[in-house]
């Protein structure tokens, strides 16, 4: 999903800058051994918090994260929304007017058809649907809790449209788009398209000593005595030694878990997303902040009043030089530049379907047919 680039400079360097959050010195009465001891922990084990943007940043091997959450209103025939358009910046509407946004929609909300190599999407449907077309000639239909993974690799074009199916009623939308980097052996591999359907994604269930629930969806890698469906086969998440994990954590008010301790030599990020009363490690944590913690140690997570809901990306880092420039990413300048002269030469493959922004029939359910025609429909 191609972010905040506009439709006529596709391929223009995606960056945000997100400020650095100080910790507020301590004052009052001096602290009791065991405050300190306490204090001591929590430093050791967080080592940055930092608040989000748009765009959150993301450690190695992950490139970046985007959490689309929009109150769409009704849809019209065209599966647009059944309301006015006007005083947006129809092409690139990025700022929430309404509580929603078109992005590069022109008609319907979402991502017309755009480019990628070097790197993987892997796009988290929490609410609402997202509709798919690729230049393999790959399609599908997928929301409420699926989850799509397409390695780019050497170069395709998709388009990622988020058609309002219905007419009389709200069609709320949320969504993670993670962008997973890829080792510079796979970077011109095969493109590969799968669905992880939320039929066959695990959930980790916990009641704390005081009957308060936490689930955790194991979106990728393992939790436990849970495993994620397999990767794509040239993913770096696909060896697990590597340790890469998506998990997604729902805290029930007064709710208490540890998240279990990995191995050294990794990343893992935690970030808040919903809950203003959220305690990790015993550190206060604010909604949209991510906090990077060190991953070989049980982090206990204590929630407030409200709900919470954190999402999990861990992973070993690849460790390789990153150059990216909007949906290219690779090792060099060098390849940067070869897969703009790729793209203009091939296309990536061309564009076989006869819109830019193609949505599927309002009556089809969640499916899939890729690209060697094998088709999946889950209703």
């Amino acid at each position: 999903m191609s972010q905040k680039i506009p439709r006529r400079g596709l391929l223009t360097r995606l960056s945000v800058g997100v400020s650095s959050l100080l910790a507020a010195p301590l004052v009052g009465k001096a602290a009791s051994l065991t405050e300190t001891k306490a204090m001591d922990q929590r430093q050791d084990t967080i080592l940055k918090v930092k608040p989000l943007g748009f765009q959150w940043e993301t450690a190695d091997p992950f490139l970046f994260c985007v959490h689309h959450d929009d109150k769409f209103p009704r849809g019209n025939d065209q599966f647009g929304p059944d309301a006015s358009l006007e005083g947006r910046h129809i092409g690139q509407d990025f700022i929430i007017k309404d509580g929603w946004r078109m992005y590069h929609g022109e008609t319907v909300p979402g991502f017309p058809y755009h480019p990628h190599r070097g790197f993987e999407t892997i796009t988290v449907a929490r609410k609402g649907m997202v509709d798919h077309a690729d230049s393999m000639g790959a399609a599908g239909r997928y929301g409420d809790g699926d989850v799509q993974w397409m390695t780019a690799a050497k170069g395709v074009q998709h388009s990622e449209m988020f058609p309002l199916l219905k007419k009389d009623a709200a069609n709320p939308m949320e969504l993670f788009q993670i962008w997973l980097n890829l080792p510079r052996k796979s970077k011109m591999v095969e493109p590969h398209f799968a669905m992880m359907w939320r039929e066959t994604i695990p959930h980790h269930h916990h009641t704390d000593a005081n009957g308060k629930k936490t689930e955790v969806e194991v979106l990728v890698g393992k939790l436990l005595d849970k495993s994620a469906p397999t990767p794509p086969p040239n993913s770096w998440a696909n060896d697990p030694n590597n340790h890469v994990a998506i998990w997604n954590i729902r805290l029930e008010p007064g709710a208490t878990w540890t998240i279990p301790k990995s191995v050294t030599g990794i990343n893992r990020t935690l970030y808040v997303y919903q809950g203003n009363e959220l305690k990790v490690a015993d550190r206060a944590i604010a909604t949209y902040h991510s906090v990077e913690v060190l991953p070989d140690r049980d982090l206990v997570l204590a929630n407030g009043k409200g709900e919470a809901r954190i999402l999990v990306l861990q992973g070993r880092p690849i460790g390789e030089p990153v150059v990216q420039h909007g949906p290219f990413v690779m090792s060099t300048r060098e390849e940067i530049q070869q897969a703009f002269n790729d793209y203009q030469r091939t296309q990536f493959g061309g564009w076989p379907w006869k819109r830019r922004d193609p949505v599927h029939d309002r009556t089809l359910g969640r499916f899939a047919r890729h690209a060697d025609g094998r088709e999946e429909f889950k209703g």
